[in-house]
């Protein structure tokens, strides 16, 4: 699996340059993997709400965030959003374990 980020930011717009380079700046290891790919593959096609919600699952702290992607806590249900369930399934689909 790669440990950064491969996509180029060119051609994005500033709200989504931002949010890629959020999601591989994290401080947690595993939250730069688990947002990154994610944000690498999808964030030409996500719409505006998803953005915002995307955005809004970025600003929780990584630790909260690793206890919701790994079930050890079950995640709030403000944060229980279609993108969330996305990335689970992103990850599930790539034999990522959580």
């Amino acid at each position: 699996m790669s440990t950064g980020s491969r996509r180029s930011s060119n051609g994005l717009e500033p709200r989504r340059k931002k949010i890629l380079m959020r999601a591989w700046h994290r401080g947690i290891k595993e939250m730069d993997l688990i947002l990154g790919h994610y944000v690498d593959a999808k964030i030409d096609t996500m719409s505006l709400s998803e953005l915002d919600d995307l955005e809004q699952l970025m600003d929780q702290s990584d630790r909260l965030l690793v206890t919701w992607f790994t079930n050890e806590k079950p995640v709030d249900t403000a944060f229980d959003t279609v993108v969330y369930r996305n990335i689970r399934a992103f990850h599930q689909a790539r034999s990522f374990e959580f």
